[in-house]
């Protein structure tokens, strides 16, 4: 059955938060489905931030990505984060994954992204692969975050 990845608009955003419910679950990640729309309708609605797509197959919502856009120094210039990639469990296995991380590499190109970029699970041994498979190397470093809006400010 033929794959297609359908360019997030306004039309498709109930169906992408409807499969990025489905990866929090399946990730363990706490789902704020009203945050979560207000985050894509920032996406769709400003290029300069990045793009998601929806994966189908056939009629089918299968999946979603989204690429966010930054900018590094030591990667001299623009630079892209696959933010999200999954694909529902029944479509796994079937080469889509990997369809899509190339199609993410030419679509990086096409924007003039000089790195790209991804976190992964390390419990997730098939993503992993299917990652380095496509080129994509540990650099032996921890990704480390603090969520700036949470914190505390101090008087």
């Amino acid at each position: 059955m033929q794959v297609t990845f359908i360019e997030a608009d306004r039309s498709n955003i109930e169906a992408i938060a409807d499969l990025m419910a489905l990866y929090y679950t399946y990730d363990h990640i706490p789902f704020d489905r009203k945050a979560a729309r207000l985050s894509l309708e920032g996406l769709v609605n400003d290029h300069s931030l990045g793009r998601a797509w929806v994966i189908r197959q056939g009629d089918e919502a299968v999946g979603y990505f989204v690429l966010t856009l930054g900018y590094s120094l030591e990667f001299r210039g623009r630079t892209a984060f696959i933010d999200e990639l999954f694909i529902k469990e029944g479509s796994r296995g079937k080469g889509i994954g990997t369809r899509a991380l190339e199609f993410l590499k030419d679509t990086a190109r096409l924007l003039g992204v000089t790195a790209l970029r991804l976190e992964v699970e390390r419990k997730n041994a098939v993503a992993r692969d299917l990652y380095r498979k496509a080129g994509f190397e540990d650099h032996d470093r921890h990704l480390m975050t603090t969520r700036i809006t949470e914190e505390k400010h101090l008087a």
